[in-house]
């Protein structure tokens, strides 16, 4: 404190107006504080902005790992060439890769559709084109073969524009709704495990890029689209009855303030209680305070918790779908009336669930949409 008085001696002003001189002194703890409250207000900008640096830093870390996977397109002289040393080994690298095809296909949605090309992914056109001229003037007899492996390649890359374009999508929805999509990547890489079983196309064992690239694009999707499937949707009771909001409020019981950690949604006994979204109960029995509780784990941290039951519908270990019925309104536990206490608790920290049903289904509804002017891929 010394050194800081020595920084920051007294001084002494003086102001003269109208023929009158006043003295002003500001001494050393005004100064003092003056400085901590440019400081701090100093400290706080370089955070923001440092945080912004960090975002944009890991967003731009993102796209360009996404252009470093970006697949090697064979030249139709090389692929020429493995077709005039052995045709029955390029036989059987179409067949597996054809394999690899229908898996992928089995992953997508119903209402897959093609997309624009992208650019992070190989457009093999040109080459295969050639690839397919050359053996059908020099190897008739492969002609064919030939032919149905330029489909197989279209087809791959139209299904990692597809991969990647709704991954995009999913990836921006999250971001709308105020969660990290890294996060949500980072946790759907844990808690794996099994057995390794290699992927490949080739007889030598080794994975076309084209293909290693399909696979990282498509398990980017999933792992998004999941994460955006547990996002709470679907309102668990009618959220015109909702009775008390989330946040700082006066105890319905004792009157103290107290945080409320949820929404209150008032109904009758018996009125049904629906999941909020997609996800797997993990709890389902009585609280302290709660009373009869069902809780359903949405994956990547994300929980959802049904208290003040009359009845369960559910049971631990059960998969729920958005919208099922998990329980019935009641007042059990620390209770006035008959209502839900509803909760969103990510990492185990509640957070306010009113942002998530409001906007959730609106900004679900356009990342789901299927872009127009887009056809299905065919397969070759």
């Amino acid at each position: 404190m010394g050194r800081l008085r020595r920084w920051f001696p007294e001084r002494e002003f003086f102001m003269r107006s109208q023929g009158q001189v006043r003295f002003i002194t500001v001494t050393s703890k005004m100064q003092i504080a003056a400085a901590a409250v440019v400081f701090a207000v100093m400290g706080g900008w370089g955070a923001s902005m440092g945080v912004m640096a960090v975002s944009q830093y890991r967003a731009e870390s993102a796209r360009l790992s996404l252009l470093d996977r970006e697949a090697e397109v064979a030249s139709a002289e090389s692929r020429y060439a493995q077709y005039r040393h052995d045709i029955d080994e390029v036989a059987g690298d179409v067949a597996r890769r054809m394999e690899l095809l229908e898996a992928a296909t089995d992953m997508l949605p119903d209402d897959a559709v093609g997309g624009d090309a992208a650019d992070t992914v190989s457009d093999s056109t040109d080459e295969a084109a050639k690839t397919v001229e050359k053996i059908s003037a020099v190897m008739p007899e492969a002609a064919h073969l030939a032919r149905l492996e330029a489909r197989q390649l279209a087809y791959a890359e139209r299904l990692t524009r597809f991969a990647d374009r709704r991954a995009a999508r999913a990836e921006t929805a999250l971001r709308q709704l105020g969660l990290n999509p890294g996060t949500i990547m980072a946790s759907a890489r844990t808690a794996q495990g099994g057995p390794f079983v290699k992927l490949s196309s080739n007889r030598n064992g080794s994975l076309d890029p084209r293909f290693q690239r399909l696979a990282l694009s498509l398990a980017r999707m999933d792992a998004l689209e999941r994460g955006l499937s547990g996002v709470p949707q679907v309102m668990p009771a009618d959220m015109r009855m909702i009775s008390s909001g989330f946040g700082y409020r006066s105890d319905p019981i004792n009157g103290q303030a107290a945080m409320h950690a949820g929404l209150d949604f008032r109904g009758p006994i018996g009125s049904p209680i629906h999941a909020a979204a997609d996800g797997k109960v993990t709890f389902v029995g009585t609280k302290s305070g709660y009373g009869r509780v069902v809780e359903i784990s949405h994956g990547n941290g994300m929980l959802t918790r049904y208290a003040h039951m009359s009845a369960w519908r559910a049971q631990v270990g059960q998969s729920v779908e958005a919208g099922d019925v998990i329980g019935l309104i009641g007042s059990s536990g620390r209770s006035t009336g008959p209502h839900l206490h509803f909760e969103v608790r990510i990492n185990d920290r509640a957070v306010n669930p009113r942002p998530f049903l409001e906007a959730a289904p609106h900004v679900l509804e356009e990342a789901r949409a299927v872009l127009p002017g887009h056809a299905e891929p065919t397969r070759g």
